[in-house]
């Protein structure tokens, strides 16, 4: 894809990313070991509307143990998974980052049940599977297509600016490693995400996961997943809800760049507008100095493959 951001608009938003970097990257400006970008996955580099893509994975998975056991089928989550009540599991998304974890945990204690016990190999390989012949809910293309093709651009610009780029994601990290390289160019040593537990098993020489989840990586934990794993910084972040303030303040406290995607698209290109969510961002976005970008005024594209294309 293209390095010259031909997707976005000729806007003030597209003015002010590529002042910035080139402010940083030309004379006089940051060494190129010192720049560090970390970009969202979920609603900024791919949709994740009617809900992440990951939970479409996990709900087929539950759909199967329900169908295994019929008793599971008469409580959440599996019981959403059997009716295909998607409201009531994005549902939970929302209202965490409302601040209200109640059916999160719900979820999150069903989705460790998922993968306990299987080897890291066995489960990229069932992902691998799944992005091979899953289809986005609503969209109805590959995932691969409901990739955000102005967020590509901007990683190859910025890539091409002396760049490193990092996925910071609430995501699963091993959910999102089988397909990061093919989707956004960004290999999978590069993403950093929540993780299940993980223990070395003797008799089988392979990594397994636990029934438990090691952290999630949202909120106040994405700066400190950053600094674990990079140490440094970053002078450009990029989100799109209340979970990535915190990533967006680490950045702008160095007088950094922090992106703020707002799904306000109305216009049937096929990204659903939404606030919710990101409602507080928004909200704060002029005071934090978060700049603001807007899926309607400021993307000319908005997926790899044109909606109907």
């Amino acid at each position: 894809m293209a390095n010259d951001l031909e997707s976005w608009a000729d806007s003030a938003t597209r003015k002010a990313i590529t002042a910035f970097v080139e402010r940083v990257s030309g004379p006089g400006g940051v060494p190129e070991a010192e720049r560090l970008a970390v970009f969202d996955n979920d609603g900024t580099l791919w949709s994740e509307k009617p809900m992440p893509t990951q939970l479409h994975y996990i709900v087929q998975r539950w759909a199967e143990a329900a169908k295994a056991d019929p008793a599971l089928a008469e409580r959440q989550p599996y019981k959403a998974a059997v009716t295909g009540d998607y409201a009531w599991l994005g549902g939970a998304v929302d209202k965490h980052y409302e601040g209200d974890d109640s059916d999160l945990k719900v979820l999150i204690g069903a989705l460790v049940g998922v993968t306990a016990g299987m080897s890291v190999d066995d489960y990229a390989a069932s992902v691998a599977e799944f992005y091979e012949h899953a289809r986005h809910l609503t969209l109805g293309t590959p995932y691969a297509d409901a990739v955000y093709r102005p967020m590509v651009e901007l990683l190859r610009y910025l890539e091409a600016h002396g760049f490193t780029v990092y996925i910071v994601s609430g995501g699963e990290r091993d959910f999102m490693r089988p397909m990061t390289q093919e989707y956004y160019g960004i290999p999978p040593q590069h993403v950093i995400g929540s993780a299940l537990g993980l223990a070395y098993d003797e008799d089988s020489h392979e990594v397994r996961y636990t029934a438990g989840l090691d952290f999630f990586d949202d909120g106040p934990e994405k700066p400190v997943r950053i600094w674990s794993r990079i140490g440094r910084r970053p002078l450009i972040a990029c989100g799109n809800s209340n979970g990535d303030m915190q990533m967006l303040d680490f950045t702008r406290k160095a007088d950094g760049l922090a992106l703020l995607v707002h799904h306000d698209d109305d216009t049937g290109r096929g990204d659903e507008p939404y606030d919710k969510g990101a409602d507080v961002a928004l909200a704060a976005a002029d005071d934090r100095g978060y700049t603001v970008v807007s899926v309607k005024r400021d993307w000319v594209n908005v997926f790899v493959s044109p909606v109907g294309g």
